[in-house]
């Protein structure tokens, strides 16, 4: 019969729960591989993180290795909307916000610029077609009275 001392004990690091686990850097290659196809002229994409069995360490180890960039932006339309140029060129983080500040978006974009902050089209020729009314209707006054409008 053995003894108590003579069992080899190991000590392990405790059970990670949930979570991504290694996945974080296979997500961070599924991101350089989108990255690239962007760049070759495909189309913009995006990730769901909310979709994603992430723990919050995962989350904090997925943002600091995407870190931060120089550019943020803030919408607010139906709640809060923040977009973070991470340092990666191309790759944004995305957070959608309803009216009473819960997050209902998550998102990782892989585009030049977040598709949100994008003019539409449509909306646009509405525009011109808008302002050019104003301009026939004389208004708003700051046409007529511009210094550009002088010197003509």
């Amino acid at each position: 019969m053995s003894r108590l001392n003579d069992i080899p004990i190991r000590i392990e690091p405790p059970a990670r729960t949930g979570g991504l686990g290694g996945g974080v850097t296979a997500i961070l290659s599924e991101l350089a591989n989108l990255l690239v196809e962007v760049a070759k002229g495909g189309a913009p994409t995006s990730v769901d993180l909310r979709s994603l069995p992430m723990s919050p360490q995962d989350r904090t180890e997925l943002q600091s290795a995407l870190g931060t960039g120089e550019v943020r932006a803030t919408l607010d339309a139906d709640g809060l909307s923040s977009l973070r140029e991470t340092s990666v060129s191309g790759i944004w983080w995305i957070e959608h916000r309803n009216r009473e500040g819960e997050l209902i978006a998550e998102l990782i974009e892989v585009t030049p610029v977040p598709q949100i902050l994008q003019s539409i089209a449509d909306d646009m020729a509405t525009s011109a077609r808008e302002l050019r009314e104003r301009i026939t209707a004389g208004a708003p006054r700051f046409i007529e009275g511009s210094e550009h409008a002088t010197r003509q």
